[in-house]
């Protein structure tokens, strides 16, 4: 069974589907691997890291057509959809929620998908998490980034000249991204507060340290997958009141809400921003599904009123070596799970995780995403 990777076409995109290691992992499995010239550049793995473990290197034209498997990051462009095979199947982070003609074009073709992003929250599944491994690496990073912004120092520190105060960090949104921002933040010696709409976020912010602020809702707030849900009007205008107040003594803000298939929550508003100590830093990790924050421009860096607001839509990039290692081995938990080279049958439709994050199959796109 022949695999392919994809060099990826989104400009800001620096990370590789698979890693020559984990490469080599599946040629001893028993499966080929051919990977796109060039592919793993920007991840600082070069063809001959690839060639080495007897991974096959050609272009476009040459790998993918050939291929019963192909991995992507984010979702492929047309045109390397259309060189795919029928039956084929694409496994990667293939945002189904937006890429509606990418779809189109998977079903108009017989090409198989399966979008990552979709790995249900189960024991079973996950070695294959995408968004936990990648959320991870995303919450440090935002705090290395904003704390190399921020043009104070973060931990407290006493000296025979005084003592300067430690900065405040405020993290909105305790998912992953949240947790992790906020173990670096307090690692820094920041003083870190955050806030969710999930009660029981609170003790996880509590043992890592920061302080948990939130409106007390007798409703229940969080989904049946464990995510954040959509509040009542009432709910958004008391954390509006909530946050504007707290928002005033803080020097960085981390915004990480989302609501999974969702718009972000619009969390700060133009006034709450001019309410902020100049110098401080907004890092809006929800950019891609819009942001937390009405200012926030995506893929800009941009000045209100003294305060450094960051849209970063792909701000894991920025750690991509690490990001593509993790992503391969999720893949790689993933295709074991799919794929028995021993089998008769080959693959394993049947599997529950498997039918949870099958986007297109046999021309049927799935009705979640079918618009």
């Amino acid at each position: 069974m022949k695999i392919c990777i994809l060099k990826e076409t989104d400009e800001n995109e620096k990370r590789v589907a698979l890693v020559p290691d984990v490469a080599k992992k599946l040629i001893n499995d028993g499966f080929e691997i051919f990977i796109e010239s060039g592919a793993g550049k920007q991840s600082d793995f070069s063809d001959e890291d690839y060639k080495k473990h007897g991974v096959q290197t050609g272009d476009a034209d040459t790998v993918i057509p050939n291929a019963d498997i192909i991995f992507s990051v984010k979702m492929p462009d047309i045109e390397s959809i259309k060189k795919m095979k029928a039956e084929a199947c694409l496994i990667g982070l293939l945002n189904p929620y937006d890429n509606h003609d990418q779809l189109k074009t998977l079903s108009e073709n017989n090409v198989n998908a399966f979008s990552m992003e979709l790995v249900p929250r189960s024991p079973r599944a996950q070695s294959m998490d995408v968004l936990s491994s990648q959320s991870n690496l995303a919450g440090y990073k935002a705090i290395v980034d904003s704390s190399s912004m921020f043009n104070r120092a973060m931990p407290m520190m006493m000296t025979a000249a005084g003592t300067i105060a430690p900065a405040k960090i405020f993290i909105m949104g305790v998912g992953v991204a949240g947790l992790q921002a906020i173990a670096t933040a307090k690692r820094l010696g920041a003083v870190v507060s955050a806030t969710d709409v999930r009660r029981a976020a609170g003790e996880q912010c509590e043992s890592l340290g920061a302080s948990f602020i939130m409106v007390e809702e007798e409703q229940d707030s969080e989904d049946s997958g464990g995510y954040a849900k959509e509040m009542s009007e009432d709910y958004q205008k008391r954390q509006s009141q909530l946050i504007a107040d707290h928002l005033k003594s803080q020097d960085i803000v981390i915004c990480t809400a989302l609501i999974p298939g969702r718009p972000a929550p619009t969390l700060l508003t133009e006034e709450m921003v001019s309410s902020m100590k100049k110098g401080s830093v907004i890092i809006d990790m929800a950019i891609e599904r819009g942001g937390n924050c009405v200012l926030t421009e995506a893929d800009k860096t941009i000045n209100v009123n003294g305060v450094n607001i960051v849209g970063d839509t792909n701000l894991i990039s920025g750690l991509a070596p690490d990001a593509s290692n993790l992503y391969s081995r999720n893949l790689y938990s993933f295709l074991s799970l799919f794929v028995d080279l021993k089998s008769d049958e080959k693959l394993n439709w049947k599997d529950e995780i498997v039918e949870a994050m099958s986007v297109v199959r046999n021309k049927k796109i799935s009705e979640n995403f079918n618009k």
